[in-house]
């Protein structure tokens, strides 16, 4: 998709991106989850679109996507999303660390919480329904200078604190729609099975804990001693655990 510099939506322009084909690369002031979400619903947006934020506290971003199963299971594609931020980030930051979910959302560097991801569709789509769009978004904290002593917030990192390069946003950015096309690729042409197993290497698990993904996105896990338990994916991305709501940004 081109669109015009006349984006037609205020608080839009087009994006310094390099992009694989298809992408359309904007630069959002506000929301770019909320605006990517607007623009899907109004038809104004395509798949591939990106969006992007220009601010020095986090580096967040949304993509338009075009589901093609019913939303009970195209709800899977936010693994994929959170797959491709992972590989993002792990291409960026010393390869010795790790970079681990945890259910569904976040995403920790280090063990402590970097961000994370979300996955929007259209209010009142039925699970039987396939969406007319969906939205991944992503927000990662760039830096905590203004949160002060990083003592009091040892749950939550920066890329600043963990030493990842300065002016990273749209490096990232691209490295983000570079490896999201060949996680869709992966799933198209290996299944799903291969592509939430990726996830699964990340997820971090209590020892002897294994973890299965079934066609609804639950987790299903089966403990040391033979218990088992699900963990619901679409209650837990109705309230992103890793979000704020007092702020609308990373926890610290």
């Amino acid at each position: 998709m081109t669109l015009p510099l006349d984006i037609g939506s205020p608080g839009l322009r087009l994006a310094p991106l390099v992009l694989p084909p298809a992408f359309t690369g904007l630069v959002a002031a506000g929301s770019a989850a909320g605006l990517a979400c607007r623009m899907a619903e109004s038809g104004e947006a395509d798949a591939a679109t990106l969006l992007m934020e220009e601010r020095d506290d986090v580096i967040a971003f949304a993509v338009v996507l075009a589901p093609t199963e019913p939303l009970a299971t195209a709800r899977r594609a936010v693994f994929i999303g959170m797959q491709a931020l992972a590989d993002a980030v792990g291409a960026f930051g010393p390869p010795e660390i790790p970079v681990t979910f945890h259910w569904p959302d976040t995403l920790s560097f280090n063990g402590a919480r970097l961000g994370g991801g979300a996955l929007h569709w259209p209010e009142g789509c039925d699970e039987t329904e396939t969406p007319d769009w969906l939205v991944f978004s992503a927000m990662l904290l760039a830096s905590k200078r203004d949160a002060g002593d990083p003592g009091l917030t040892p749950d939550s990192t920066s890329l600043e604190e963990e030493g990842f390069p300065n002016d990273l946003r749209e490096p990232l950015v691209e490295s983000f729609a570079r490896h999201l096309t060949k996680a869709f690729e992966i799933w198209d042409e290996d299944g799903a099975a291969r592509s939430t197993g990726r996830y699964l290497t990340r997820l971090a698990l209590p020892p002897g804990v294994r973890a299965t993904i079934d066609p609804s996105g639950d987790a299903r896990l089966v403990h040391a001693d033979g218990r088992s338990e699900t963990l619901p994916l679409r209650p837990a991305l109705a309230a992103p655990s890793w979000r704020d709501p007092a702020t609308g940004t990373v926890r610290l």
